[in-house]
C-alpha cells in the first residue's frame, strides 16, 4: 500500500466503551440489548449504559488530539520575513445533534444505534439526555491544554482547542553528508492558540549554511513540542524566496527503498502538494501516478549494481543510492540486521517522540547503515500503540518512518507486527483497562489495514482466516486480511518468512473469554498452513541455503513475558475465541506444531522475535525443558524429525528494559543483557554468523557462528 498521510490538521474520534460481551462482528457473538444514554459534565463525555434499567457500567471517554501529517506541513504558508505555522484551531468532539437548544443544550438520541447496527449491536431505543455544556472541559489530549470553545455550526456540537507548545526550526542540508538531519537554530518559535512564525530571513550570514541568500531556495527542518515538553513531530518543508518567502513542493516522507530485488526497487514517499513526481535512476526516468502518496517501481536493473537515484517533484529534488541484490544462489557475502521493539522508553527527550523511541532507532540505524547491511528486518512494537483510531496509528507510524528515514533511502527496512500495532474497540467491564478487541469494520478500521497503509510490503501472505474450520460463516468475510502483513522474501541465499503472531488481537483475551479474537502470540490455522507451504517451497529451492522466521512472539519467553507469548506460564487452555468458542489446539499444542513446521525444512537456521525487552539467545536441543509438570501430550523433543533451532530474540531497541526471569530452560539461554542491541548476521556462503553491537557504546556484546 501506499505511504499514508491524514486528511485535517488534529482529529479526536472517542473509543465508545461498551460491555464486555461484545464481540467484533455479528456473526461470531450475538449481542445483548442495551439502552443508553449519553452525559457531559465537567468532567468531559461519558456513555452510561443499562440493561433492564440498571446502570451496568459507565465510563469517561478519554479523548486524544491527534496530528495530521500531511497538515502539518501544509499548515505552512509564506510571509515577508519567513514562515508562518498557522495550526489553527481543531474539532475535539464532532457529533451529531438531533437538535441544538437554546445555550448549547443538545439531545442525543439513536446516533450510536445507527452507527453500529451494521455490526448486530442492539443498543434499544436510546435515552435522550438534555445537557448544558460547560464552558471548558478537562479532556485529555496531547497539548496539555485546558482551553476549550464549545462552537455550533450546521447541527452539531463542537469542542475546539488550541495547540500551545514551542518550535524548533533550523536548515537541513541536503548535500552536507549521506545522512542528513536538521540543524536547529539557537532561538525557537512560540507556539500560542495554534500559531507559530519562524523568521528565516534572521537565518542570514553566518547562519546560512545552505545559501539561501544566494539560490533563493531551502529546506527548513523543525520540531513540535507541546505545552508540557514532549517532542510530538519532526518535519521538514522546502522554502522558496529571500523575502517574501513561498512554501514550495517538498517531499515530507522519505524517499524509502522498497521490495528490494535483483533486478528493481521501489521507492515511496509523500509530497505536501497533489503532484507527478518521478525517480530517475539508471539514465531513466520512472513514473507514478499523479497525488501525494508515492510508490515507484524502478526496474530493468543489473544485479549487484550501485545505482544513484534521485526524486523529483517540481523543481524540488534529492539524491541518494541502493544497491540491488545479487542474483539468486550468487552466495556472495553480505550481512543484514535484525531488532525490535522501539516504543517509547523513559528518560524524556527523543526517547518518545510521540510513541517512538527516537533517540535508540537513530543509534540503531547508524549502525546498520555504518555496517554497510543489505536489508533490516523489524519485527514489531515499532510505536506505543494501542489506539483508539486509526488517525493516532498512522500519526505514531509516520513518527518511527522519519526517525529512520535517513538510513533507509540506501536499504531496506521490512516491518511486521507486534501487540503494540494493535488498533482497538474498547469496551468497559468495570475493570481500568476495559475490553479491547482489533478495531471493525475489517476492511477499511483494522489494525492489519493500518499497518498496510503505513507501510510497503511483499504482498504474497495466505489472504485471511476466512475458509478456516472455525469460519462462523463461510459466504461472508469475517477476518482482517493478511496482506501487507504476513509475507516473505529472499535475498541472495536468505531467505526471512515473516509471520503476524498478534492478527485479529483481542488484548484482553488472555483475562477473559468474552470477546471473540485472537490472543497474543497465537498463530492461526490459515497462517500455520501458509507457512508450511512457503518453507516446503523455499526448501525446494536449491539457491536457497539459509531461512528465517520471524515473529514478535518468542516461543521461549526469557524475561518480561512468562504469563503470555507462546507459554501462558505453562498453561495450555489458553486459545484464540471465535464465535463465542475456543478453537481446539491450546497455546503450547500450537506453540509444538508451529516448532514442528519449523523443524520440517532443513534449511531454517533461527526464529527471531522480540516482546520481550532484552536481548538473549536461547539454543534448542533435545535436553531443553520446554514443558510445564504433568504435561500429558506428545513431545516434539521426542519427534523423529527434531532437530536443533535458535532462538534469536531483540527486544532491545528502545523499550523500557525487562529482566531475566528463571523458566524450565532457562539453562539454555545465553547472552542475555538489557542494554540496547542491535543483530548483525554475516552470510559468507554456506555459513552463517551473528555478531550483537551494543549501539550507545558501539561495544561487542556477543559473537556466535550459526552454522559453518
Amino acid at each position: 500500500m501506499k505511504y499514508y498521510t491524514l486528511s485535517a490538521l488534529f482529529f479526536f474520534v472517542c473509543s465508545f466503551c461498551f460491555i464486555s460481551s461484545f464481540a467484533q462482528d455479528s456473526s461470531l457473538v450475538e449481542i445483548p440489548s442495551i439502552n443508553s444514554s449519553i452525559k457531559v459534565d465537567q468532567k468531559g463525555m461519558y456513555l452510561e449504559l443499562k440493561k433492564e434499567g440498571e446502570i451496568v457500567r459507565s465510563r469517561l471517554l478519554k479523548g486524544t488530539s491527534l496530528f495530521s501529517t500531511d497538515q502539518m506541513v501544509q499548515a505552512a504558508k509564506g510571509s515577508e520575513d519567513g514562515l508562518e505555522f498557522d495550526f489553527n484551531h481543531s474539532p475535539l468532539f464532532h457529533l451529531p445533534l438531533k437538535a441544538i437548544k437554546a445555550l448549547g443544550a443538545m439531545q442525543i438520541g439513536n446516533e450510536l444505534q445507527e452507527m453500529f447496527s451494521e455490526y448486530g449491536i442492539s443498543l434499544g431505543e436510546g435515552e435522550i439526555e438534555e445537557i448544558v455544556p460547560q464552558e471548558e472541559w478537562t479532556i485529555h489530549d496531547m497539548s496539555e491544554d485546558k482551553e476549550y470553545h464549545l462552537v455550533k455550526e450546521d447541527g452539531r456540537l463542537e469542542v475546539w482547542h488550541y495547540l500551545q507548545g514551542t518550535l524548533y526550526y533550523g536548515f537541513i542540508h541536503l548535500k552536507d553528508g549521506l545522512y542528513p538531519y536538521p540543524v536547529f537554530y539557537k532561538r525557537t518559535a512560540n507556539i500560542a492558540d495554534g500559531k507559530a512564525q519562524v523568521n528565516i530571513s534572521k537565518l542570514d550570514g553566518r547562519y546560512d549554511m545552505i545559501g539561501w541568500e544566494k539560490s533563493g531556495k531551502g529546506v527548513l527542518g523543525y520540531r513540535i513540542l507541546n505545552k508540557k515538553g514532549t517532542i510530538i513531530y519532526d518535519g521538514k518543508i522546502s522554502f522558496r524566496g529571500t523575502g517574501p518567502f513561498t512554501v514550495g513542493s517538498s517531499i515530507v516522507e522519505g524517499p524509502f527503498v522498497q521490495l528490494l530485488t535483483s533486478k528493481s526497487a521501489t521507492i515511496s514517499f509523500s509530497t505536501n502538494f497533489f503532484a507527478n513526481a518521478v525517480v530517475r535512476a539508471d539514465d531513466r526516468t520512472f513514473f507514478g501516478d499523479k497525488g501525494t502518496e508515492h510508490e515507484i517501481l524502478v526496474d530493468g536493473l543489473q544485479p549487484d549494481t550501485k545505482y544513484r537515484y534521485s526524486v523529483h517533484v517540481g523543481d524540488y529534488s534529492e539524491e541518494y543510492s541502493f544497491q540491488t541484490a545479487p542474483a539468486s544462489g550468487s552466495r556472495k557475502p553480505f550481512s543484514f540486521a535484525y531488532a525490535s521493539d522501539s516504543r517509547s522508553g523513559q528518560g524524556g527527550g527523543e526517547r518518545n517522540v510521540w510513541g517512538v523511541n527516537t533517540y535508540v532507532m537513530k543509534k540503531i540505524m547508524a549502525v546498520a547503515a555504518k555496517r554497510k547491511v543489505a536489508f533490516f528486518q523489524f519485527t514489531g512494537d515499532m510505536i506505543d500503540g494501542y489506539c483508539p483510531t486509526m488517525e493516532e496509528t498512522l500519526f505514531q507510524y509516520s513518527n518511527w518512518k522519519r526517525t529512520i528515514e535517513p538510513f533507509a533511502h540506501y536499504f531496506p527496512v521490512y516491518p511486521a507486527m507486534g501487540n503494540h500495532e494493535a488498533l482497538v474497540h474498547i469496551f468497559s467491564d468495570g475493570s481500568e483497562y476495559g475490553v479491547s478487541v482489533d478495531k471493525f469494520p475489517y476492511a477499511t478500521d483494522s489494525a492489519e489495514v493500518a499497518f498496510a497503509r503505513a507501510f510497503v510490503i511483499p504482498k504474497n501472505g495466505p489472504e485471511s482466516e476466512d475458509g478456516a474450520v472455525y469460519d462462523p460463516n463461510p459466504n461472508k468475510k469475517d477476518f482482517p486480511s493478511y496482506e501487507e502483513n504476513v509475507y516473505y522474501y529472499t535475498y541472495d541465499n536468505v531467505a526471512m518468512v515473516v509471520l503476524n503472531s498478534n492478527y485479529w488481537y483481542s488484548p484482553s483475551l488472555q483475562y477473559t473469554n468474552d470477546p471473540s479474537g485472537n490472543l497474543h502470540a497465537y498463530i492461526m490455522d490459515n497462517q500455520m498452513e501458509w507457512l508450511g507451504q512457503t518453507l516446503k517451497k523455499l526448501e525446494d529451492d536449491d539457491k536457497i541455503d539459509f531461512i528465517f522466521v520471524s515473529q514478535h512472539t518468542p516461543a521461549f519467553p526469557n524475561g518480561g513475558h512468562s504469563k503470555d507469548d507462546m507459554w501462558y506460564g505453562g498453561k495450555n487452555k489458553y486459545r484464540a475465541i471465535v464465535g463465542g468458542k475456543p478453537v481446539e489446539k491450546g497455546i503450547i499444542e500450537r506453540r509444538d506444531e508451529y516448532l514442528s513446521t519449523l523443524m520440517k525444512s532443513s534449511k531454517v537456521v533461527a526464529m527471531l522475535t522480540g516482546d520481550e525487552h532484552n536481548y538473549n539467545r536461547m539454543h534448542l536441543t533435545k535436553k531443553a525443558n520446554i514443558y510445564p509438570e504433568g504435561w500429558d501430550k506428545p513431545k516434539i523433543t521426542e519427534a523423529p524429525y527434531f532437530r536443533e533451532l535458535w532462538q534469536v530474540n531483540n527486544g532491545a531497541a528502545g523499550a523500557p528494559y525487562y529482566a531475566q526471569e528463571v523458566l524450565p530452560w532457562s539453562s539454555h539461554t545465553q547472552g542475555f543483557t538489557t542494554q540496547h542491541a542491535i543483530v548483525l548476521f554475516h552470510v559468507e556462503g554456506k555459513k552463517i554468523s551473528m555478531e550483537v553491537i551494543n549501539p550507545d557504546t558501539l561495544g561487542p556484546i556477543e559473537k556466535v557462528v550459526l552454522r559453518k
